[in-house]
């Protein structure tokens, strides 16, 4: 089959020649980044999305060759018990998607192996779903969304989007992967009032109306709204991917629709939860990975029952992607996971614990990472992390003090505060200089990028800071020489952090210096981070400290979320946050002008018809962010170590470092890394 696809909203910049909105662009080969095959370049549509949009499989350039097998299966393809599998050519969809290699960063490889990796806390195993990557659609490390499980993904005025499947696709037990799958999750999950008490989720919503879901056949679905949604395949690709299809053949066995009263009551007893609601729910743990039971779509596959010390994932023998020579991917058969307290990875991986690590590693950590290279056998590499600000201050304007929630909204004392900040001897004592000082915006990598954006109220001014908060009335202070409130309380800012290692309290420790000069003084309260948010929601916080946006290398057509009042979790106006989450039930409706049109402006991206609407919303959006000051950025761009064994192929030398979007690793695949064996001394 010709290998086409398209790339999302946008994101190749070519323009489409041919002007019929339900037709595609013209396919051309891939580049060696993308992999996956070749795409077609539609922006030519009027619409939310381009209406000419298709992404449809890349079969291959190239004629298929035979399926290889992994040796890990061979007992397994001769058994007569309950664990013999079918040869390859059964378990492998009809149109894999086939993956290439450019010979030169990537190389096509060979199966086998186990690679070892260490985690902080049992819970965290739910990382190597976004690891492994595996997606309806997911990104490309140019951030181009394109297919993956998903056969192709027409979409028509940004509002109708049809999904094919690819023909004999298969769960990790053998069960067919079909439409059914996707109709459960709809009809018996979604919209059942039991399971389900609240509206459909919100990206399944425009306008506050749901889509409309039509099975076609086995292998294709629709699904339609009145008005575009331009959140819907990002959500499908993201780290935490928004998940609209379930093991229908799993679950059922523990829905009243579909099980027997008795039957159902035995289930419940036995895994002793309240009701069928419940039980349902403890055996729908898809996105945690701790139910070793559930049938998944990923390249590997958790078989160890949580909680444990170590997690043993083994190859998904019915995987979708195959690479130039037929062999089935993974390449790895087996990854290893341990759990360390964080305080111990570091050393652990520089004793060669881990193969393949990045995960609770710091910049501080370098250097004695460096030291046992050569006596590990392995590299460190210096990613670029991709945070908009690898640290960011949050003054919480929902903060329950009247006193200081009068002065935090006033925005020249957030101005005062960054500009009393040396980013640069940030930069140079902690980072060796070699971060970049930025406000917490977009990164230099970006299309959306402006230097003024980086700079603005984020260059190091004593004398303004202090001219700033003069003209506040800030005057007196007390015999330590700091200023005073209104109310004559001292101007004390309580940091809370959540404990994310020394590198926070390190740079909040040098910040403390400067402020001081400016007369405000800082303290640092450390606790851990689920307290830290809730002290935060509640209005029990003055200030917190934390990573900055996520989208440091956000497009056009990247929801904008992170720049306006739309989640309970964001630092700097958790209750305006909820109040858009629950449509008004909790929080507090925003009252602050600048943060209203914030919000305008994010509901005016939502059905905009062009990527350059939607360039110039976000353009205005980053604009008043950074002029407001809304939180305090530092620094991005910071090296992030990646500690690589000399075993292990295919990994970038340099990259991103991006949970969002990208899922860290996962967005350079690697079900394609692989394990080559070293002779001593190579």
């Amino acid at each position: 089959m010709a290998a086409k696809f398209a790339r999302f909203l946008g994101w190749v910049r070519t323009p489409c020649h041919d002007r019929n909105p339900t037709t595609s662009g013209t396919a051309r080969g891939m580049s060696n980044c993308d992999r996956h095959g070749g795409r077609a370049s539609p922006t030519c549509g009027q619409f939310a999305l381009a209406a000419c949009l298709t992404l449809a499989l890349a079969t291959s350039a190239h004629a298929q060759k035979p399926l290889v097998d992994s040796p890990l299966f061979a007992e397994r393809l001769k058994s007569t018990k309950e664990d013999k599998l079918p040869p390859i050519e059964k378990r492998v969809p009809v149109e894999p998607l086939i993956v290439t290699f450019d010979g030169k960063t990537t190389t096509a490889g060979r199966h086998g192996g186990m690679m070892t990796q260490l985690m902080e806390r049992s819970s965290d195993i739910k990382r190597m779903s976004a690891y492994g990557y595996a997606r309806l659609v997911g990104y490309t490390p140019k951030y181009e969304v394109v297919p993956d499980i998903l056969k192709s993904v027409d979409v028509k005025e940004g509002r109708e989007f049809t999904f094919v499947l690819r023909k004999g696709h298969k769960w990790s037990d053998g069960a067919p992967f079909t439409t059914e799958d996707f109709r459960y999750w709809w009809e018996d999950m979604v919209t059942n009032k039991e399971l389900t008490p609240e509206s459909p989720p919100k990206e399944m919503r425009v306008d506050g109306k749901p889509a409309k879901v039509e099975v076609i056949d086995k292998e294709t679905i629709r699904y339609t709204w009145e008005g575009p949604n331009p959140f819907f395949l990002p959500a499908l690709a993201a780290a935490s991917p928004f998940m609209i299809y379930r093991p229908a053949h799993y679950l059922k066995r523990f829905h009243k629709r579909y099980t027997k009263a008795d039957k159902l009551e035995e289930q419940i007893k036995k895994r002793k939860r309240r009701d069928w609601v419940d039980l349902h729910y403890n055996r729908d743990r898809t996105a945690r990975l701790d139910n070793p039971d559930i049938p998944v779509l990923d390249p590997w596959i958790n078989t160890t029952q949580s909680p444990s010390e170590r997690f043993i994932f083994e190859r998904n023998p019915y995987y979708h992607r195959v690479d130039e020579n037929g062999l089935q991917l993974p390449y790895v058969d087996h990854i290893a996971v341990t759990i360390a307290a964080s305080k111990l990875i570091a050393a652990k991986v520089g004793a060669g614990e881990a193969e393949l690590q990045a995960r609770a590693l710091q910049f501080n950590n370098y250097t004695v990472l460096k030291r046992s290279e050569a006596r590990q056998d392995y590299k460190v590499r210096l990613w670029r992390n991709a945070r908009g600000s690898q640290i960011a201050l949050y003054p919480n304007l929902n903060t329950n003090d009247a006193g200081w929630r009068e002065l935090l909204r006033e925005v020249r004392f957030r101005r005062a505060l960054s500009l009393a900040i040396d980013r640069r001897e940030i930069n140079q004592v902690i980072y060796f200089g070699l971060a970049r000082e930025s406000a917490n915006t977009m990164m230099l990598e970006s299309p959306l990028y402006k230097p003024e954006m980086q700079s603005m109220w984020s260059k190091f001014d004593l004398p303004q800071a202090n001219k700033l908060l003069d003209e506040l009335g800030l005057l007196q202070r007390d015999s330590r020489g700091i200023r005073l409130m209104k109310d004559g309380r001292p101007v004390e800012i309580i940091v809370e952090t959540a404990g994310e290692g020394a590198e926070h309290s390190d740079v909040l420790e040098l910040v403390r210096d400067t402020w001081a000069k400016a007369g405000v003084s800082l303290f640092i309260k450390p606790q851990i981070r689920e307290v830290m948010s809730r002290r935060v929601k509640a209005g029990a916080a003055v200030m917190s400290v934390f990573f900055g946006v996520d989208s440091g290398v956000a497009n056009a057509d990247t929801p904008p979320m992170e720049f306006a009042p739309t989640l309970e979790t964001q630092l700097q106006w958790p209750q305006w946050g909820m109040h858009y989450t629950s449509s008004g039930h909790s929080g507090v409706k925003a009252d602050m002008p600048e943060a209203i049109r914030l919000s305008e402006l994010y509901h005016n991206w939502s059905v905009a018809k062009s990527t350059d609407e939607r360039r110039d919303i976000w353009q205005e959006m980053l604009n008043i962010y950074a002029e407001n000051v809304f939180s305090i950025g530092m620094i991005n761009a910071v090296p992030q170590p990646v500690v690589i064994s000399n075993k292990v192929r295919n990994v970038p030398d340099t990259a991103l470092y991006s949970w969002e979007p990208g899922g860290h690793f996962g967005v350079y695949r690697p079900d394609q890394f692989w394990l080559v064996e070293l002779k001593q001394g190579s």
